[in-house]
């Protein structure tokens, strides 16, 4: 069996077990001594752009393991190792390799572990583990020390360059034994990895990592367009910061998501009047003290918006909710092209989606070019409030100024979260956020409906919230009342919209349960093995 114990994308840490084996992966190994099929046919080649005819006569059968390739037509099953032969030859051709890799991904089931012989070096096996590989050999750093290469997560170099200059002090180099160094420097990568996905930040590490060379960005820029098939394997919410540290960063799946549910899901408190200003370095914005500042000067008479890169906008009802309130952004001042013309069209689309009768511009340099550029594509009323400094006396006495008369309309925070949580217009007006920061409820007269998670800004439904909101979210599990959490192999049916971090309703013939999704839809309905459901109350039906 093969257990995937955590993912992101098609990044994960997993556990396979077969008789006496157990291995916890990604990881390198001499695969001959778990897999003794392997021996059976030495020096097989099957290459992976061969036609239907040529692998159909050719390839090797294994007994316990599973040869993978485009022209294969077979049904594997969870727990099943493929091995993808020749996978490294596709490396240089970043779009031939992520098109064959999603094109796999999409008709196996999401517990198979993937092998890819030969192919692993400390530079680059990041990337080949960010495309869904588990299983690795010593086949490719071997090779390098027969040619007298020194492998390192930056790149090979010439031993005979390298000796001597204190670049590792490794137990193979204070021996002189390049082969221990190579094998070594490739099982302190996969651990490096492995740590990266566990924390929760293998993006930003592999944004860094790919720079060894132009066909590792390329794949990695690649994934990012395949949108549709990563995103399901992206969690909705994180704990952790988003490091926006590259432009790589405006495309992740993330990032594109959470613009998607502004501009096609999310409700604002008001379309009369709006007013843009700029982020903060502090998260949520409204703790810090420019912004402090400009709702005082704001004063409820305009719907808030902030600009800001990576997410284009955040309206200041989403502020608290992953990864607007959990972010990080060098600032330069300056914004290059690609911003400049990332934000504008999300700018635009927000504005043509909500028809807003004035809108305000508090911004000053680029983020101002930037917003008179989006509002005047959309044909959409706006004026400057800014005279100087943005939160100097004069400017925010000319921003007062400008909306005065307008009336106060507290931002609907209950709205908006719902709205861009749950794609659910909800009518907020008998219910009330009560509680202290960080320690907020949401009731119905004294009846809680929702609590908020203050690590991802989420809501959390009770079961009495989930009668406002149902049937979006829900799963359907097989007769049984769950006595913990949800396993995967209990789920017949789910909300294809359902993602890692999702909260979700559990239904049943016997009991009916709210939690938080451990699996994106696709994996709880294709997986043997895993926790789906973290289950957090359970209400048993009466018979």
């Amino acid at each position: 069996m093969f257990e995937v114990l955590k993912r992101d994308g098609f990044s994960r840490t997993g556990l396979y077990k077969e008789g006496e084996i157990s291995l916890n992966t990604p990881l390198a190994v001499d695969p001959e001594e778990y897999f003794p099929d392997l021996d059976k046919h030495p020096f097989s080649n099957i290459p992976v752009l061969e036609g239907e005819k040529f692998v159909s006569a050719y390839a090797p059968s294994y007994q316990n393991i599973h040869l993978i390739h485009p022209e294969i037509k077979q049904e594997f099953k969870s727990g099943d190792v493929l091995l993808a032969a020749n996978f490294h030859t596709l490396l240089e051709n970043s779009r031939l390799f992520v098109e064959t890799i999603t094109g796999l991904k999409s008709g196996t089931p999401p517990d198979t572990m993937w092998y890819i012989p030969g192919a692993a070096l400390p530079s680059n096996v990041a990337t080949l583990i960010s495309a869904g590989f588990d299983l690795f050999d010593y086949r490719a750093v071997d090779l390098k020390s027969a040619q007298g290469f020194f492998c390192t997560p930056d790149g090979e170099f010439l031993a005979a360059d390298v000796t001597g200059k204190g670049l590792c002090q490794c137990e193979g180099c204070k021996k002189g034994d390049l082969r221990m160094h190579n094998r070594i420097a490739l099982d302190c990568e996969i651990a490096t990895v492995i740590q990266f996905i566990e924390s929760g930040h293998i993006r930003e590490f592999l944004e860094r990592r790919c720079r060894n060379s132009a066909s590792q960005v390329a794949i990695l820029r690649l994934f990012d367009e395949s949108y549709n098939t990563i995103e399901k394997y992206i969690p909705i919410v994180r704990s952790k910061r988003l490091f926006a540290n590259s432009g790589e960063s405006l495309k992740r799946a993330e990032v594109k998501r959470f613009v998607e549910r502004v501009i096609d899901r999310f409700v604002p408190t008001r379309t009369d009047v709006a007013v843009l200003i700029p982020c903060s370095a502090r998260k949520p914005y409204s703790n810090s003290q420019s912004h402090m500042k400009f709702q005082s000067a704001i004063q409820n008479r305009a719907h808030e918006i902030i600009v800001t890169s990576p997410l284009g906008i955040v309206p200041r009802e989403l502020e608290r909710i992953y990864p607007a309130g959990h972010y990080d952004v060098p600032v330069t001042g300056y914004w290059d092209g690609e911003e400049r013309a990332f934000i504008t069209d999300v700018i635009a689309r927000y504005f043509e989606k909500n028809r807003y009768e004035k809108v305000f511009v508090h911004l000053d340099g680029d983020s101002f070019e930037i917003a008179k550029e989006a509002l005047e594509r959309t044909n959409t009323e706006y004026e400057c409030t800014a005279t100087e400094r943005l939160t100097s006396s004069d400017s925010l006495k000319s921003l007062e100024s400008a909306l005065r008369g307008y009336p106060k309309i507290k931002p609907d925070l209950i709205k908006g979260t719902l709205s861009w949580q749950f794609g659910k217009d909800i009518d907020t007006k008998n219910l009330l956020l009560k509680g202290k920061f960080r320690r907020e409820k949401v009731l119905f007269k004294k009846k809680q409906f929702f609590s908020i998670d203050n690590e991802t800004g989420l809501f959390r439904p009770t079961l009495e919230g989930w009668d406002l909101i149902s049937p979006v979210y829900k799963i359907s599990i097989d007769n049984f009342i769950p006595k913990g959490d949800v396993l995967a192999p209990g789920v017949i049916d789910c909300d294809p919209e359902i993602r890692e971090g999702d909260e979700v309703l559990v239904t049943g013939e016997k009991a009916i349960a709210t939690g938080k999704a451990v699996m994106g839809a696709d994996e709880m309905l294709k997986s043997s093995r895993g926790v789906a459901v973290r289950v957090r109350k359970v209400k048993k039906l009466e018979e």
